[in-house]
């Protein structure tokens, strides 16, 4: 424990002392501030825009040749589409054409029947939603002409068609929506910590092998201890960086709570439930250490520092693996499929697997606790057998030993 000690003391000072280290920490906490801090510098420097705000307005042209429902066609649209200055036309389509590839309209309907129409944009961007909403404007608008054929007033008829019902949702499981915030953050810290703090633990064990000052202290001193104190200072550097980062944004948030206004985005990135907050810390170190334990242990193999990279790519691979199948289950809104049941037991991957699936879906505590139990058993059993990996690694130079080779050498102590 003597041992441990020290080494954990020594590594987490090399580290917290570190420039690099300490100067990326700071960055960030001032790049946060000033994200947080931005609704309060908007309104230090108001805008001298004073055009009125409909000439801002995009154009969005309506082609009719029905001009006796000109005035219900603009009315109609108008109230659809509250981002735009909608002007109805009986222009040519060539016209209508020019009009958006010059820039003076951005878009155009040009209605061919009473339930048909082209839908012309200069540029159609992944995100236009138009034709949705011209859909419904249509099948309104027809509807309404049905009934006023069928001997209603236009008053009746628009009286029935702007009819709203009225909703309530209660979700008796979890929100996907409203969890999907923080645990895409979480999923992808943990991601990006992991590749950073393993890729150093990696490093660091190739260059003290490099140094040959680890064939003294490997021979005098406990493997488990030397790994374990490396492992563990470089998840407490790692977890204080975050908590730097995460803590001060949470401190920032609520400085400037109410300049955020109703941003749910935002909202519900800083409510996060506090079982869910456990769980997120929980499958978080657990995750870390297996995999720091990995690269500790491959790092010590490698035979020159510049072999890292190469050496630590079957891992590398596994993660992001396990990270896309995270990420295309949450898009897709189906956390509960059988690829991630399956990567919820499994310790290279559960981390991420099952706090998603915990955050987003709903889980039996038996189940949890199975995945937990995995994934604790695993870290120990890595971590043991990374320890004698890296006693035995960090005596073979030359080329970078076979497995074979090190499984008999592991084997043998």
């Amino acid at each position: 424990m003597k041992q441990f000690a020290k080494i954990l003391k020594f590594e987490l000072a090399g580290y917290l002392k570190n420039k690099i280290f300490v100067g990326v920490t700071v960055f960030a906490v001032i790049a946060i501030a000033a994200v947080m801090f931005f609704p309060r510098f908007a309104q230090i420097f108001p805008s001298d825009d004073t055009t009125d705000a409909t000439q801002a307005l995009s154009v969005m042209l309506v082609k009719t040749d029905r001009l006796e429902q000109a005035d219900m066609i603009d009315q109609i649209f108008s109230t659809a589409f509250t981002g735009y200055e909608v002007r109805v036309t009986s222009e040519e389509t060539d016209w209508v054409k020019n009009e958006i590839t010059s820039g003076n309209a951005e878009c155009a309907v040009v209605m061919t029947g009473p339930t048909s129409y082209t839908y012309y944009v200069n540029n159609l961007s992944m995100y236009d939603m138009n034709t949705e909403i011209i859909n419904e404007v249509l099948l309104n608008i027809y509807r309404m002409n049905a009934m006023i054929g069928n001997g209603m007033s236009a008053e009746e008829a628009e009286q029935i068609m702007s009819v709203q019902i009225e909703s309530e949702v209660t979700s008796l499981g979890k929100d996907q929506m409203q969890n999907f915030f923080y645990t895409y953050i979480m999923v992808f810290a943990l991601y990006m910590v992991i590749l950073l703090y393993g890729q150093m633990v990696a490093t660091n064990v190739a260059s003290e092998k490099s140094s040959r000052a680890m064939e003294l202290l490997v021979t005098s001193t406990n493997p488990i201890s030397m790994m374990f104190g490396k492992v563990i200072a470089s998840c407490l550097a790692g977890l204080f960086q975050l908590l730097a980062l995460f803590g001060s944004a949470v401190v920032f948030y609520h400085l400037n709570k109410s300049e955020w206004g109703g941003n749910m985005m935002i909202q519900s990135i800083f409510n996060i439930p506090v079982d869910l907050l456990i769980f997120m810390l929980v499958f978080f170190i657990l995750g870390f250490f297996i995999y720091a334990f990995l690269y500790g242990a491959i790092g010590s193999t490698a035979s020159k520092l510049e072999d890292i990279n190469t050496s630590v790519l079957p891992i590398t691979f596994l993660f992001i693996i396990a990270f896309f199948v995270v990420i295309f289950s949450m898009a897709s809104g189906d956390v509960d499929n059988m690829a991630m049941k399956v990567c919820s037991y499994i310790p290279f991957t559960s981390p991420m697997a099952m706090f998603t699936r915990i955050a987003m879906s709903t889980v039996a505590w038996y189940e949890i606790v199975i995945s937990i139990g995995i994934l604790i058993g695993s870290v120990i059993g890595v971590g043991v057998l990374s320890a004698k990996i890296y006693r035995v690694g960090v005596l073979l130079y030359g080329t970078t030993p076979k497995i074979s080779s090190i499984i008999k050498a592991v084997w043998k102590t």
